[in-house]
């Protein structure tokens, strides 16, 4: 049996100070929330970037943060949201291969 998806309340509003503090409903502007949550939390699904991020579809800006060159990996989670039913969510990455790189 799936666990309802996991998500604390620090997460909750480090996720809303990103989102306060980078206003704007463009393209820009969700790239910009996106990144930022990457590069200080480690990790965003596509249910937080669409819940808490107000980033309404991230799929085309991770897709533009990748072209714009930063490493994003894209890994699957089985999650159940709060309705109880069962959901494949995306979970975007910095490639920690790119980090290790850069650490050298």
């Amino acid at each position: 049996m799936l666990t309802p998806y996991p998500i604390d309340a620090a997460r909750v509003a480090a996720l809303h100070a990103i989102r306060d503090r980078l206003p704007g409903n463009d393209a820009r502007s969700g790239r910009a929330r996106l990144l930022e949550a990457l590069q200080t939390l480690g990790y965003v699904t596509t249910f937080e970037a669409m819940r808490f991020l107000d980033v309404f579809d991230p799929r085309p800006r991770k897709l533009e943060l990748v072209r714009l060159g930063f490493p994003i990996e894209l890994h699957w989670r089985h999650v159940a949201t709060e309705s109880g039913k069962p959901h494949r969510i995306g979970l975007y990455a910095m490639s920690r291969t790119a980090e290790q790189g850069a650490a050298a």
